[in-house]
């Protein structure tokens, strides 16, 4: 799905969300309140410069608009694998858009993410997974590392992978295992402003992916493993 349907089936035509190359940003009414927006499209490799451009505009809106809810949209291939971006410290640039967003929910931003075409990787991880919550739309591609470089960071066989991916939703891609895992909360389907209207109306800044993926099935010991860390 593209970015100008999503915004048409999430605040009809009257809104002013623009792109600029990769970046989204703008703002848009739901409900008689305005909603900041800062997000990507275009499969957006997110190098250094487009990691500081949404950076900047989230703090704009915690500078100029406090309290302001923020909608991330995402359409991402990940972080952008170019020397220069390297050179440049792509990764604190990263860290540093992941801080602002920190810094938004931590200044009483309401902070949504919706996945509405792909999310993989590093932009995914200072994105979406940033935000109060992470939504998606059910046609959404989303996965953090592919079968292959799974293989060659964990030593083991891709066929071995391949094979747990059949069962484990922690080793396979897909939108629907992202659910399972708690790491997308719900999926928007049909009415996009009523899943918004939802995801802003059950705002909650505690972390609950892990007992949602327990509850899920996606990750079974997760949510145990966290308590006892924090109990010993």
């Amino acid at each position: 799905m593209d970015w100008p349907t999503v915004a048409t089936r999430l605040f009809g035509i009257d809104h002013a969300i623009v792109a600029d190359g990769d970046f989204l940003g703008g703002s848009a009414i739901l409900d008689g309140a305005t909603i900041a927006i800062v997000g990507t499209t275009n499969h957006a490799a997110v190098g250094v410069d487009l990691a500081l451009r949404q950076a900047r505009a989230i703090l704009a809106t915690i500078a100029d608009f406090p309290g302001r809810p923020l909608l991330l949209l995402v359409d991402t291939q990940g972080q952008k694998l170019r020397r220069r971006d390297e050179l440049l410290g792509i990764h604190r640039a990263m860290a540093h858009l992941g801080g602002c967003l920190d810094l938004a929910r931590r200044q009483g931003h309401p902070v949504i993410g919706l996945v509405y075409d792909q999310a993989l990787s590093g932009g995914f991880i200072t994105s979406g997974l940033m935000a109060d919550a992470c939504h998606a739309v059910p046609g959404a591609e989303i996965r953090v590392m592919r079968v292959p470089a799974m293989a060659r960071v964990t030593k083991l066989p891709e066929e071995l992978l391949e094979a747990l991916s059949l069962t484990n939703p922690v080793f396979a891609p897909g939108v629907a295992n992202y659910v399972a895992m708690g790491g997308v909360r719900s999926l928007w389907d049909g009415d996009l402003a009523a899943g918004l209207r939802a995801a802003l109306d059950d705002r909650d800044t505690a972390d609950r992916r892990s007992e949602e993926g327990a509850q899920r099935g996606g990750r079974r010991v997760a949510a145990d493993v966290i308590r006892r860390v924090l109990e010993a």
